[in-house]
C-alpha cells in the first residue's frame, strides 16, 4: 500500500485556536480524507509548539510552570481538532521527552559534521515570533507582524548553524526539483530571491532561556525554538512504532508567516544530518477579517467554536475549505459566511437532498462505486478547494438543480417514466456529489449517502437550515 505523510505546522501554545490554525488543519484533513479513500495509507501529523520565552513568561504570569501550563492550553488543540472531525493519527507536543531525544540526536548529528560554532550574536530579536531578525525582516524599523516594542535589540553569545554552507545546494535543490519543493510558485520566487541576496549563519540555541531542551554538547544553552518545532516532522517517525518508513513528509502545510524556517533552514538542518528532505511544502496566504488585518487588538478574532455554534461542524469545514487562502489573502467575515451557507449548503446543495429524498422516495438507484475524477484529486492536492468544490457543484449539485426546475417532476403522476428518470438521476448526481465531498463535510456525506443506498428514502428533516 503507498504511503503518505503529511503535516499542519505545530501551533505555538501562547494562544487559543482561532481560524488561522483551523484553516490550515481543515486542509491537511480534507487531503487525508482524500488519501485514504483513494487506498492510501495515510499518517497525519499536527500538535503542538511548547518551549521558548514566551511560554515561560504566560505561564510565569498565570502563576503557573511552564509544563503545568502545557498541560492546560494543549488540550484546547487537540480537542478543538477532535470536535471538528479532523482525523489527525498523532498529536505530537514538543515536551514529549520522545521528542526531545530526538531532537539532541539531530543536532548532535550537525555538531558532529562541524556544522556548530560559538559565537556572539547582536542584532535584532521579535519577542512576539521568538525570531531573530535581519535588516531586510524589518518594516519601519520593527517586525511587521508584532508591534514595535516587540522588535528589541539583542546581545548574547549562542552557538550557530552554518546555514550559508548550505545556501548554494538550496537554491540549486529549488531550481532544479522538478517536483517543485515549494508552491504556490509565487513562494518559491520569493524563497530564490531572498536567497540569491546573501544569506548569514543563524543561531541555533539561546543562552538565557531555561524553558527548553538542552543542547547536548553545552548544556548551559537550550535549543532555539525553532530549532525544536521544525525536528517535530522527523522525530514523531522515528519513536512512533511503523512510522519510521513514513519519512520523509510528502506535503508539509503551513502559512506564510513561517515560509522561511520551512524551506531553508529545515533544509538545510536536514541535509547537515544527511537525512532525506520533504517532497513538498505548500504555502497559503492568510484570512482577513472584513478588510483588516486579524488581531486580538482589533477584536475581530474569529474562534472555531464561533463558526461550529453558527454553521455546525460540516458547515465550518465547507466555508474555510471554500474561502481558504491560496496565494492571495482571502476576505472573510461572518456575515459573508452566512451568506455562502445559505446560498451553497441550504439553499442549493440542501434544497436538492430534500426534493430528491421527498420526491423519489422509494426509487432504486444504481449502487455502483464512484470512482474519484483525477482533475478533481489534483485539484485538492493543490489545495485549489474552492475550485474542487465549484467543480463538484457546476457537474452535479447544479446541473441536477436546473434539471428539476426544467422537468418539474412533482407535477408529474408517481408513475409517470419522466418523473422516475429525472428523480433517478438527480439522485445518482447527488450520490457522485456526496462521495466527492465526503473529504471535505464527512458526517452530511455520509448522511446523503445513507439516504441514497440502493434505493431513495424519504428525508425528515433538512441539512441545512437557513441561517439569518
Amino acid at each position: 500500500m503507498k504511503k503518505f505523510y503529511l503535516t499542519t505546522p505545530i501551533y505555538y501554545i501562547n494562544d487559543i485556536p482561532h481560524i488561522g490554525h483551523t484553516c490550515t488543519t481543515v486542509a491537511a484533513d480534507i487531503i487525508a480524507r482524500l488519501h485514504r479513500k483513494t487506498g492510501e495509507e495515510v499518517f497525519f501529523l499536527t500538535g503542538t509548539d511548547e518551549h521558548g520565552q514566551k511560554v515561560a513568561e504566560v505561564a510565569e504570569k498565570e502563576g503557573l510552570s511552564p509544563k503545568d501550563y502545557c498541560d492546560k492550553i494543549s488540550p484546547r488543540f487537540s480537542e478543538t481538532w477532535k470536535v471538528l472531525n479532523i482525523s489527525y493519527d498523532f498529536f505530537i507536543r514538543t515536551t514529549d521527552q520522545r521528542h526531545e531525544k530526538v531532537v539532541g540526536e539531530l543536532l548532535q548529528k550537525i555538531y558532529d559534521k562541524g556544522d556548530v560554532y560559538k559565537a556572539k550574536y547582536e542584532g535584532w530579536y521579535c519577542i512576539g515570533c521568538e525570531k531573530f531578525l535581519t535588516e531586510t525582516d524589518l518594516v519601519d524599523g520593527h517586525c511587521p507582524l508584532h508591534s514595535a516594542e516587540k522588535t528589541v535589540k539583542k546581545s548574547e553569545e549562542n552557538w550557530f548553524f552554518k546555514l550559508s554552507k548550505y545556501i548554494p545546494q538550496i537554491i540549486k535543490l529549488i531550481e532544479n526539483n522538478t517536483s517543485n519543493y515549494i508552491f504556490p510558485e509565487s513562494k518559491k520566487s520569493e524563497v530564490l530571491a531572498k536567497l540569491k541576496a546573501g544569506i548569514n549563519d543563524i543561531s541555533l540555541s539561546r543562552e538565557n532561556v531555561s524553558w527548553g531542551i538542552p543542547l547536548p554538547w553545552d548544556k548551559n544553552q537550550t535549543v532555539y525554538v525553532w530549532f525544536d518545532a521544525l525536528i517535530n516532522y522527523y522525530s514523531a517517525t522515528q519513536f512512533l512504532e511503523n512510522k519510521k518508513e513514513f519519512w520523509p513528509a510528502d506535503l508539509h502545510i503551513l502559512g506564510k508567516e513561517i515560509l522561511w524556517f520551512h524551506t531553508v533552514i529545515w533544509q538545510a538542518m536536514l541535509l547537515s544530518a544527511e537525512i532525506k528532505l520533504p517532497v513538498k511544502t505548500y504555502i497559503h496566504s492568510f484570512y482577513m477579517i472584513d478588510g483588516q488585518k486579524m488581531s486580538k487588538s482589533l477584536g475581530n478574532v474569529i474562534s472555531p467554536s464561533q463558526l461550529i455554534d453558527l454553521f455546525g461542524v460540516d458547515g465550518t469545514r465547507y466555508l474555510v475549505a471554500r474561502s481558504f487562502p491560496t496565494e492571495n489573502d482571502a476576505d472573510v467575515g461572518i456575515d459573508r459566511f452566512k451568506e455562502k451557507y445559505n446560498a451553497d449548503l441550504a439553499n442549493n446543495l440542501g434544497n436538492l437532498v430534500s426534493r430528491v429524498c421527498k420526491l423519489g422516495e422509494g426509487l432504486k438507484i444504481n449502487n455502483q462505486e464512484v470512482i474519484i475524477d483525477n482533475k478533481y484529486k489534483i485539484l485538492i492536492n493543490n489545495l485549489k478547494f474552492d475550485e474542487a468544490i465549484g467543480w463538484v457543484f457546476e457537474n452535479y449539485i447544479d446541473k441536477s438543480n436546473n434539471r428539476l426546475n426544467e422537468v418539474t417532476p412533482w407535477k408529474l403522476e408517481i408513475n409517470d417514466p419522466k418523473r422516475i428518470e429525472i428523480l433517478t438521476e438527480c439522485a445518482q448526481n447527488l450520490k457522485i456529489a456526496a462521495t466527492y465531498l465526503e473529504s471535505i463535510m464527512p458526517e452530511t456525506s455520509k448522511k446523503i449517502l445513507d439516504q441514497l443506498d440502493k434505493e431513495i428514502k424519504g428525508l425528515e428533516s433538512g441539512l441545512f437550515p437557513r441561517i439569518k
